[in-house]
């Protein structure tokens, strides 16, 4: 058995749900525009640099989920979907994600955003297993608080980790472990897989990619993908 790991934004989707869902809810009058819109932006400029103090950036991004019920937030979020994630789909991101699942591979995507916010678009893929940053939640309701620690940066290969032990699992459990993602920020988790592969990767990722000799993915282009993307 062999596991495909998937980043989420920027990966396998034309975009960041994250900063999206951000620009949703100001968007749709649930926020105030002035100060959320400039607060999101620096957040993703922080990200983009590798400088971002993910803490900090939770409590800014989880704090409006507190203040709705669980039901609202819900139907927004499928709003969201037709609204921003349809947009951002991306066919070869789909075709990558069902080749994987037909060789019979165990696959989860691992993602910094939330699991409220990427839940739904991970079960669109047709993805068995989500690996993402948690929010509390007390009686059905989020708190505004983070729970655990944050699937970013290092804190991806402890969650992946765990949720491998979840199922009776370890590295070395697998022949092969793909790790696929668009961030330098996900560099830790690239150099712990046997094949890390840079999808449409940012300009460190693929500075790095060159010089190890990763494979590099254009699933933004419209070309189809060539027989065994990152040597499946």
């Amino acid at each position: 058995m062999n596991l495909a790991l998937f980043d989420l934004d920027n990966t396998l989707i034309a975009g960041d749900s994250d900063y999206e869902w951000g620009q949703f809810i100001v968007e749709h009058g649930l926020v105030d525009r002035a100060e959320y819109e400039a607060r999101n932006a620096a957040f993703h400029e922080q990200y983009k640099a590798g400088t971002l103090n993910i803490f900090e950036f939770l409590a800014f991004a989880l704090a409006p989920l507190a203040s709705r019920p669980r039901a609202e937030l819900d139907a927004l979020h499928a709003l969201f979907m037709r609204e921003k994630i349809a947009g951002m789909w991306l066919p070869a991101a789909q075709a990558l994600v069902d080749r994987h699942r037909e060789a019979g591979d165990l696959c989860a995507v691992v993602t910094a955003t939330n699991a409220f916010v990427t839940g739904p678009i991970v079960r669109k893929f047709g993805i068995p297993h989500m690996v993402a940053t948690t929010p509390e939640q007390r009686d059905g309701n989020f708190t505004g608080a983070p729970r655990g620690t944050p699937a970013f940066q290092a804190g991806k290969i402890e969650r992946v980790e765990h949720w491998l032990e979840s199922q009776g699992l370890h590295w070395g459990s697998f022949a092969r472990s793909w790790f696929y993602s668009d961030s330098h920020n996900d560099l830790p988790l690239l150099t712990r897989v046997s094949d890390p592969v840079a999808i449409d990767p940012d300009p460190v990722l693929l500075r790095h990619a060159q010089q190890a000799g990763w494979p590099v993915l254009r699933l933004r282009e419209t070309a189809p993908l060539a027989d065994g993307p990152g040597g499946l």
